[in-house]
């Protein structure tokens, strides 16, 4: 998002969803050529920025119309000039819309309850086991049937009191549950898939799940534990590798030197240094051994993540542990507790748009769509446009028929919008090679109607935005005209004032006035809290010492009792003291509250007008206010306005009211 348009705060500041507006009455204010203007804007924008404006004579009706009138007359010279065309300004235009449409095109009141949900779930974490039997999310029935009967024979058994680790190693299709016997460890929210995770929450410990269906198959979870979530840990280490060869007297040297290494570091020698000459863990070990900071479930040894979080700042070093990788001791660094929900919204809303949970938003925002415009199908066009239809879309080879002339009929129709069958072609023409391989045919058809019908309510929606909100359409139009002024203010006005030399020059000169110099001092001051500091301060400028001296013969790397500043101040300067006398020389020690003050007047400059150099930024600045005013009542010129005297007479009435 750019933020170009919001110079113009007068009309652009405003909260994105805006106050609630009362309904008035939409009449002609006035016209700039042939295109009108409504008394209903004029209000909202008059309302919305009272508060803001602080000089009282903008809070004036007739004032503030004036300066509504030259911001409108300039959004229309813009568009004059088609700066509304240029590619720069839609693509800009385009892509603000997009991040403003974003809290209009999701189901909010879902996705908050599912951070709240995801937020609760992350205080406490889960110890479960499973057991997994695949099948893939668009099985054939008979096979989905299959893989839901074995998972339910194997819950029937862990339920009558078969060893569930057993089971599992001799029963799940997670290629894990070998060596694990299904045990997943503790883990927390957002660590597993959507329907596994809510499984794991909502089965009391001690018992066994009813199946659960994820994209990977079948599962049934058997809970161990559940405990309050540990928060994150940020530790080093030191690894010495186990034996490529399993040699039982290598890993005995290895062994030995992970104690010798524990016992420099309990005579003191530094970790890091440590880690650096002996760890084996290249990533970590040229950081002193410094590892990226973890939770529960994220590391795949438990030795080694339960004794990270078993330290504490008292006792912040482990002895030797052994996991499957090798010997490592390992130091804590920081612990991080769980943060607050609003410290974690942002996180966990951008979890959400990447995990399972987007299709609950997805869904229950389509489910309102459908409900919002009711989708009407013509079933003759539907029947012939899915002949048209074949099986070459499994290998991504089908092609659109040569002649779409059948197709060109309404297919489907809601609201203001039709769709013709072949822009349902044209969808399956470009998805075909994103589709899972779903079958039948007819299946694989009805799946992608589906997701067209979705997909077009959602832009008509998206595109509709304007008409169903105002408070959408009032802020789109406000940074429309911003940013056109923008573009037009810095072609027209502000470069010119930059660039105008000659221009530049000759309104410097004719307003010299109000460029002039104050009396000005080039001064050295050196300031302290300790009059015998002050008084040596003032020898030593007496002698001619230097600023540099002054520090050096006064302040101490540990204390210092002197401040200096030098340059040149113009009088009223609040670096000045109050009640100094500035005449050129040495003046005398002066006190002014709690400091001492010793002034050093090297040359003293004359009131004066300041040369072009000196004041350049304010003279731009001004130039361009005069630009823009001459500019200004030249578009009053080319544009023809009229202003309806008789209705602003009752906007002002009814605002005063």
């Amino acid at each position: 998002m750019t933020f170009k348009p919001l110079f113009y705060s007068l009309f652009l500041a405003c909260a994105f969803y805006g106050t609630a507006q009362q309904q008035q009455k939409k009449e002609t204010l006035f016209t700039i050529d042939t295109t009108p203007y409504y008394t209903d804007e004029f209000v909202r924008v008059y309302q919305k920025n009272l508060d803001l404006v602080k000089d009282e004579s903008q809070k004036d009706l007739d004032q503030y119309l004036d300066l509504y009138l030259g911001y409108k007359l300039k959004v229309a010279k813009a568009k004059k000039l088609d700066l509304h065309t240029k590619p720069n300004y839609i693509n800009e235009l385009n892509t603000y819309r997009g991040q403003l449409a974003k809290n209009y095109l999701t189901d909010s009141k879902v996705t908050n309850e599912l951070i709240t949900e995801g937020y609760e779930r992350m205080k406490k974490e889960i110890r479960a086991s499973h057991i997994l039997i695949l099948v893939n999310e668009n099985a054939a029935p008979a096979d989905t049937l299959s893989a839901y009967t074995k998972i339910v024979g194997l819950q029937k058994r862990a339920i009558a009191g078969e060893d569930f680790g057993t089971l599992a190693q001799q029963y799940s299709e997670d290629p894990s549950a070998k060596d694990n016997k299904g045990d997943l460890g503790y883990f927390s929210a957002f660590r597993m898939v959507y329907p596994f995770e809510t499984a794991a929450y909502t089965t009391p410990v001690g018992t066994i799940s009813k199946p659960v269906r994820t994209r990977f198959g079948y599962h049934i979870l058997n809970i161990h534990d559940v405990r309050d979530n540990r928060g994150e840990v940020s530790v080093a280490h030191i690894m010495l590798l186990h034996s490529d060869k399993d040699d039982p007297q290598e890993n005995a040297t290895i062994e030995q030197k992970i104690q010798d290494i524990y016992k420099k570091l309990q005579q003191g020698e530094s970790f890091e240094t440590l880690a650096q000459q002996f760890s084996q863990d290249q990533s970590s070990s040229v950081r002193g051994g410094a590892l990226a900071r973890f939770g529960s479930g994220q590391l795949s040894s438990e030795v080694f993540e339960n004794t990270a979080f078993s330290l504490t700042p008292e006792s912040p070093l482990s002895k030797p542990i052994k996991t499957q990788f090798g010997w490592h001791i390992v130091k804590l660094l920081e612990k991080h507790e769980m943060k607050s929900f609003d410290a974690l919204k942002g996180e966990i809303e951008s979890k959400i748009s990447r995990d399972d949970r987007s299709r609950i938003i997805a869904e229950s925002m389509n489910e309102k769509l459908r409900k919002k415009y009711p989708v009407k199908r013509q079933e003759k066009v539907y029947q012939a446009t899915r002949k048209a239809i074949t099986d070459a879309v499994y290998t991504q080879s089908w092609d659109l028929p040569t002649d779409l002339t059948p197709y060109k009929g309404t297919l489907v129709s809601f609201d203001k919008k039709q769709l013709t069958g072949e822009d349902f072609l044209n969808y399956i023409a470009t998805y075909q090679k994103q589709s899972e391989p779903i079958k039948p045919l007819s299946k694989w058809i009805d799946y992608h109607y589906d997701n067209f019908i979705e997909i077009q309510l959602n832009h008509y929606y998206d595109a509709n935005l304007e008409n169903e909100f105002p408070e959408f359409s009032a802020v789109m139009d406000e940074y429309r005209d911003g940013l056109l002024l923008f573009d037009l203010m810095e072609t027209e006005i502000w470069q010119r004032a930059k660039t105008d030399t000659v221009g530049l020059t000759s309104f410097y000169e004719n307003n010299l006035k109000n460029y002039q110099w104050k009396n000005r001092y080039d001064v050295l001051i050196a300031t302290t809290t300790n009059e015998a500091v002050a008084q040596k301060a003032h020898g030593l400028l007496k002698k001619k010492a230097t600023a540099a001296t002054l520090k050096e013969k006064l302040n101490t790397a540990e204390t210092v009792s002197i401040m200096v500043a030098e340059g040149v101040f113009e009088e009223g300067n609040e670096s000045l003291p109050k009640t100094v006398t500035l005449s050129k020389g040495l003046q005398p020690v002066l006190k002014e509250g709690a400091y001492y003050y010793i002034v050093l007047v090297n040359e003293v400059l004359p009131a004066g007008p300041k040369a072009l150099d000196e004041t350049k930024g304010r003279v731009i600045n001004d130039y361009q206010n005069y630009l823009e005013s001459n500019w200004l009542s030249e578009l009053k010129k080319e544009f023809t306005i009229q202003v309806n005297q008789d209705v602003f007479t009752a906007v002002k009435k009814q605002i005063k009211n």
